[in-house]
C-alpha cells in the first residue's frame, strides 16, 4: 500500500448480533484507531528498535494509537447462576500504542497493550445499557465475571503483501500471507494465514480493514482521490496456537471460573468495502473455531469499520 503523509481516524464496531444473530461468547467488541503515517519518528519508535532488534525503523515507519472495550458472555446470558461448563463473563478495557514500518517485501507491526480484565473493565454497566437500550434481554450473570487484573499485552505480526498477484484488466488480485504472536497475560499465541483480494485496478492502494485482535490482519489504509468511488472485496484464514486465553483460563494469580481451551483456534472472514474519496466503510462476517470444550458450536459475528483520511 502507498505510504502517503495521511493519518486515519477509525471506527471499528464488532457484536454477534451482527453475524449469527445469537448473542454469546465474543460478544461485542469497540475499538477507536488514529493512525499517523506523518511522523516519521518518535520517541517510541526508538525504543521499539532498541528494544526488538528485528524491528525495523526507516521513514515509512507510522505510529498509532487505539482504544476499545470487548464483551465476553456464556450462551445463556438470561441464567443468573454460574455455568460451570461454559465461558465465564469478562470485559475487557484497554489502550494500544504500535507502530507499522514498510519493508522491501514486507510489512511489520507491533503494538503495545496496556488495560484491565474485570469489573473495572465496566462489561456489566456496557452490555445492560446497551440491553435495556434495544430492549434486548437483560444479561443476568455478570455477579459471576473475572475478578480485576491489570492487563499487558505485546502483538507482533509480519505481512508479505503480494506475494501472489495478477494483473486482470480492470480488476487486480493479490494475496497477502501473514504470520505473528502474542504475549502477555490477556493472550499468549502464534498465528499464521493469509488474505486475498479482488479490487479494480485503478484503486488497488487499499489494506483490508482493521479488525479487534485476535484477528487476521489489516491495516486499513486506502488512497482514493476526492470524489472517486472505489470498492473492494477481501477473504481471509488464520490459524493460532493459543497457549493463554484469560477470557478462557481465568485469571492468573487469582480464583476465577474458568474453562478448557482449545489449543488450536482457526478464523475466517469474507468482506467488503466501499469508498468515497476520504470516506470508507466496511463489513466484515468472521467464523470462529470452537474455543473450548463443551462449546456447542462455532462463533460467528460481524464487524463494520467506519474510516476517515485526512
Amino acid at each position: 500500500i502507498v505510504n502517503a503523509d495521511t493519518s486515519y481516524l477509525t471506527l471499528t464496531y464488532e457484536n454477534d448480533l451482527l453475524g449469527s444473530g445469537t448473542d454469546a461468547h465474543y460478544t461485542n467488541g469497540i475499538r477507536l484507531t488514529y493512525f499517523d503515517s506523518t511522523r516519521k519518528a518518535s520517541n517510541f519508535m526508538a525504543a521499539i528498535k532498541d528494544i526488538l532488534p528485528f524491528m525495523k525503523i526507516n521513514e515509512t515507519s507510522a505510529i498509532y494509537y487505539s482504544l476499545g472495550q470487548n464483551l465476553y458472555t456464556p450462551e445463556d446470558i438470561t441464567d443468573p447462576t454460574l455455568n460451570p461448563n461454559d465461558r465465564p463473563y469478562a470485559g475487557f478495557l484497554y489502550g494500544s500504542i504500535g507502530a507499522s514500518t514498510f519493508l522491501d517485501n514486507h510489512v511489520d507491526e507491533i503494538e503495545f497493550t496496556l488495560g484491565v480484565v474485570g469489573p473495572a473493565a465496566l462489561g456489566k454497566q456496557t452490555q445492560k445499557t446497551v440491553h435495556k437500550a434495544i430492549n434486548s434481554p437483560d444479561p443476568q450473570g455478570w455477579d459471576h465475571q473475572l475478578k480485576n487484573e491489570p492487563a499487558l499485552n505485546i502483538t507482533y505480526q509480519r505481512v508479505w503483501p503480494e506475494v501472489l498477484k495478477a494483473d486482470i484488466d480492470p480488476f487486480y488480485v493479490r494475496v497477502n500471507p501473514h504470520a505473528g504472536f502474542s504475549l502477555g497475560n490477556v493472550y499468549t499465541y502464534g498465528a499464521a494465514g493469509s488474505t486475498i483480494q479482488f479490487l479494480p485496478k485503478k484503486y488497488r492502494w487499499q489494506a483490508p480493514p482493521q479488525r479487534i485482535r485476535p484477528a487476521i490482519p489489516g491495516s486499513g489504509q486506502f488512497y482514493i482521490p476526492d470524489n472517486e468511488f472505489a470498492w473492494a472485496l477481501f477473504a481471509g484464514a488464520e490459524v493460532r496456537a493459543v497457549g493463554h486465553n484469560i477470557f478462557l483460563d481465568g485469571n492468573t494469580f487469582r480464583d476465577s471460573p474458568s474453562v478448557d481451551k482449545e489449543h488450536l483456534v482457526a478464523d475466517v472472514n469474507a468482506g467488503f468495502s466501499v469508498t468515497y474519496g476520504a470516506i470508507q466503510t466496511a463489513y466484515t462476517v468472521n467464523w470462529r473455531s470452537r474455543e473450548f470444550d463443551g462449546q456447542k458450536d462455532p462463533s460467528v459475528f460481524g464487524a463494520i469499520n467506519l474510516s476517515y483520511r485526512y
